[in-house]
C-alpha cells in the first residue's frame, strides 16, 4: 500500500514525532511511506526544523508539496495540481490544512483519513473525509455518534525509552540524590501547573522528606517557577534539569521514580505519559486527553492535595501501553474500512 501523511508543519514538534512513528511501523509492516511537510517556512530557529529529520529516516515526501500555511493562493493551486497527480492508496492528513487541501486535491481512488491532534480541531466545520482519529477516547464519541468511522491514535513511542539498565548508576552521573525521584517534564506554561506540582511537592515531603523533585523543561513560568520554590524553603530539595531533546532527555526520565504530569498543550495524545510508562517511571496524571489511559495513578481534580493523595497510593495500571507495530496495523485496518465504507 502507498502511503503519503501530511503534516504543515516545518518543526519536529507536537505531533510530527508521533507522525515519525506511525510512518516507520507502516513501512516496517511492508507498506511505501513517505511524508510531506512544510517546505516554504526553512527558517525556525526556535524548534527542530522537520526537513532534515524526515530526510534521515527516509520519510521525507519530494513530490514538489510546498503545504504551508503561507503558501500564496498560487502555491495553494500547485499543490492541488501536485497532489492529484499522486499515485497513492491512502492520503492521511494531520492539520486543518492539509485537510482542507486533501478534501480538494485527492488523487483518484485514495482513502482520505484525518487525524485529529487536539479537541479544537473537532467543529462543526470538520470537512469530511472516509475515516478520522482523535489522540484521546474521551473524544471519540464525538464523531461517533455522528456516524463517522473512527478510532484512537494512541502515542507512539521511540525506541530510546526503556527501562535504565542501571537507575542508580544513572542518578549519580547527573548528579541526583534523595528518593523517591520525582519529576515534571513540560513546558514551563499555565496549562502543565507547575505552581501546582511545587506546592503539591512541599506537602508530599512532609510525608516522605528525603524525596527530591526534578523540573525539566524551560518556558515563560520558569523564573516564577524558581521563585515558588525559592520562597516555599525547596531549594535544596528540587532540581531544575532545563530543557533537554533526545538521548539527554530519555535519560533524565529514565532516572526518576515518578513523573507527575498535571496538564497537557497542544498535543492531547500525552506522549511523555507513555514514553515514561516505556521507562518503567510511575505516572500520576490528571485526567486530561489521553492521560486517564496512560496513568498509574489518577488525580480527580487538580489540587496539591489531590496530587498528593494520587503519588502516596501506589497504585500501578494493570494494561500495557501497545507497541508501535500494534497501532500501526490498527491504523492499517483503518484505512480497510473506510476504503470498505465506499
Amino acid at each position: 500500500m502507498r502511503i503519503l501523511h501530511l503534516l504543515a508543519s516545518p518543526f519536529f514538534s507536537g505531533p510530527a514525532e508521533n507522525v515519525a512513528l506511525l510512518a516507520l511501523a507502516q513501512r516496517e509492516a511492508g507498506h511505501e511511506v513517505m511524508v510531506a511537510v512544510d517546505r516554504r517556512r526553512t527558517d525556525v530557529p526556535a524548534e527542530e526544523p522537520a526537513v532534515p529529520r524526515f530526510r534521515e529516516l527516509g520519510l521525507l515526501d519530494e513530490g514538489g508539496l510546498e503545504l504551508s500555511v503561507k503558501s500564496p493562493p498560487w502555491g495553494m493551486w500547485s499543490d492541488l495540481r501536485h497532489l492529484k497527480k499522486r499515485e497513492v492508496e491512502v492520503v492521511h492528513s494531520h492539520f486543518s490544512h492539509d485537510h482542507l487541501l486533501a478534501r480538494w486535491g485527492r488523487p483518484r481512488g485514495a482513502v482520505l483519513v484525518r487525524s485529529l491532534h487536539a479537541p479544537r480541531s473537532l467543529r462543526a466545520s470538520l470537512p469530511a473525509a472516509d475515516a478520522y482519529t482523535v489522540p484521546a477516547s474521551v473524544l471519540l464519541p464525538r464523531l461517533l455518534e455522528k456516524g463517522r468511522t473512527a478510532q484512537v491514535l494512541p502515542a507512539l513511542v521511540d525506541a530510546r525509552f526503556h527501562p535504565a539498565e542501571d537507575r542508580q548508576a544513572l542518578r549519580r552521573e547527573l548528579g541526583l540524590t534523595g528518593a523517591p525521584l520525582l519529576g515534571m517534564v513540560s513546558t514551563f506554561q499555565p496549562s502543565r501547573r507547575h505552581t501546582v506540582g511545587v506546592e503539591a511537592f512541599a506537602l508530599y515531603r512532609k510525608q516522605r522528606p528525603e524525596a527530591r523533585l526534578v523540573l525539566v523543561g524551560d518556558g515563560a513560568l520558569l523564573e516564577a517557577t524558581r521563585r515558588q520554590v525559592s520562597e516555599l524553603g525547596l531549594t535544596g530539595a528540587v532540581t531544575f534539569a532545563g530543557y533537554q531533546q533526545g538521548d539527554a532527555f530519555v535519560r533524565w526520565l529514565q532516572a526518576l521514580d515518578e513523573v507527575w504530569l498535571l496538564g497537557l498543550g497542544n498535543d492531547w495524545s500525552a506522549r511523555a505519559a507513555a514514553q515514561a510508562r516505556a521507562c518503567e517511571v510511575r505516572v500520576v496524571a490528571v485526567d486530561e486527553g489521553a492521560l486517564p489511559d496512560l496513568a498509574d495513578a489518577r488525580v480527580a481534580t487538580p489540587t496539591p492535595e489531590a496530587v498528593v493523595s494520587s503519588a502516596l497510593s501506589g497504585q500501578r495500571a494493570p494494561v500495557a501501553h501497545p507497541t508501535n507495530a500494534r497501532i500501526a496495523d490498527e491504523v492499517l485496518a483503518l484505512y480497510a474500512r473506510a476504503r470498505r465504507s465506499w
